[in-house]
């Protein structure tokens, strides 16, 4: 059978509208398989964070964002440290033998300089946040021989200065400590530990 002149036509059509239905597939398919990836909010959300710590000053803490989680960097004075030893019969995991933390923090101050102590602000129970407590001496809800710390108001937990969980608490942890590293003397950086 020879071509004739509609069918030709016909021909024209088809391959006219299939062309028009890849293009408009295309259109559409593109902005939609775009919207997996992650926007570049979330991408900065993941980021790892630099904190300055030049103006802490001992005994004081400051707060900063990592993936949308509080994370406390505390500069801890020579007493608050020489106390953390002594609490160890009072807490769930002393020695921090869960995972909770990088190894370089596998160890009793929890930390990898002493004085400077960074953990994720979140309680180890149902996630609220801790508020501090660093006053020693009795106080409502506290033990009368508190040593300071981190309080969790929700349901009761309490943390020392190194974010270690007190026994027959509701939080079955200590706090999480977030991978970190120094980029200088003053310098934090949160949420990566090894140099690129």
């Amino acid at each position: 059978m020879s071509d004739t002149p509609l069918d030709s036509s016909k021909r024209t059509w088809l391959i006219a509208t299939g062309c028009a239905g890849a293009v408009g597939t295309a259109a559409v398919a593109v902005p939609f398989v775009s919207s997996f990836e992650p926007s570049e909010r979330a991408k900065a959300a993941g980021a790892a964070v630099e904190a300055d710590i030049s103006s802490l000053k001992p005994g004081e803490k400051m707060t900063v964002e990592w993936r949308g989680k509080p994370v406390w960097i505390m500069r801890r004075t020579p007493e608050q440290l020489a106390e953390l030893p002594k609490l160890d019969p009072q807490l769930a995991d002393p020695q921090s033998k869960r995972d909770q933390q990088p190894a370089y923090c596998q160890n009793e101050v929890r930390s990898i300089k002493p004085e400077v102590f960074v953990a994720i602000g979140i309680c180890t129970h149902l996630g609220c946040s801790p508020v501090d407590k660093f006053q020693t001496g009795a106080q409502p809800s506290l033990p009368d021989d508190w040593q300071g710390g981190y309080f969790c108001p929700c349901h009761g937990s309490t943390f020392d200065l190194a974010g270690r969980v007190f026994k027959n608490k509701p939080a079955p942890d200590n706090l999480e400590i977030p991978p970190h590293m120094y980029l200088s003397d003053s310098k934090l950086l949160i949420g990566e530990d090894k140099k690129a």
